[in-house]
């Protein structure tokens, strides 16, 4: 499908992959190499699930329409530096202008939010900052230094954890643990010696029982929480 344009709400606008005509909808949030083949497929995989599913360009603001791969070292280096460009407030705005799209302009009724890395940290921030009704946040990079929102969290929210991830080591999972771990509404799942990105088809840490098991979970999560009602 093409892409479609929504409106930022401090003025401009952004374009957004979208995909499926279900009653329940899923933001897809990018990793650092903006909306490539790889979120594309999995936006495509919600929609075949019968989801409105969307994906938004949230490095308009730097470069629109940044396609990148983790394949080249000349990747790499420009998806980092548009990470470090980068303002977590103005994604999480885009964000909820993103899910005020599906809701307005396409009827959805509830709304879910899935993020990986990058997205996975704003996936998180989602569940703090917005009235999605649930989200699911994959190796999110970051989480530690944002856990004093945690007690903003009122709608489910699902983790998935790399054991051995290089960009969240042990004591930053052992925090992010120890703060969500009373609030009932948080569910964090860890995948042992698992690395970053252990989810990304293709990737260099890939792997497809690890994958496997993280979407199957994330599936149910949503189909309880945005289909039960909707």
């Amino acid at each position: 499908m093409p892409d479609v344009t929504i409106e930022a709400a401090d003025g401009g606008s952004f374009s957004a992959y979208i995909a499926g005509s279900g009653a329940a909808g899923i933001v897809v949030i990018q990793e650092i190499f903006g909306v490539n083949d790889v979120m594309r497929g999995i936006t495509d995989e919600w929609a075949a699930k019968g989801y409105t599913a969307i994906c938004p360009d949230l490095f308009w603001r730097q470069e629109p329409g940044v396609q990148i791969s983790d394949k080249t070292e000349e990747d790499w280096k420009k998806a980092f530096a548009l990470y470090q460009g980068f303002s977590e407030t103005k994604g999480v705005e885009d964000l909820i202008q993103t899910v005020k799209y599906l809701r307005g302009t396409r009827g959805v009724k509830k709304v879910g939010a899935v993020g990986f890395c990058l997205g996975g940290k704003l996936a998180y921030l989602m569940a703090t900052r917005s009235d999605v009704d649930a989200a699911v946040g994959y190796y999110g990079v970051g989480i530690d230094k944002s856990l004093d929102e945690a007690s903003a969290i009122t709608k489910p929210l699902l983790l998935h954890i790399a054991e051995k991830d290089a960009f969240t080591p042990p004591e930053a999972q052992a925090q992010i643990k120890a703060a969500l771990a009373k609030n009932p509404l948080v569910e964090i799942e860890t995948y042992p010696g698992q690395d970053h990105a252990f989810a990304r088809p293709g990737g260099e840490h890939y792997d497809a029982a690890s994958a496997r098991r993280a979407n199957a979970r994330t599936e149910a999560f949503f189909a309880e929480h945005l289909k039960a009602d909707s």
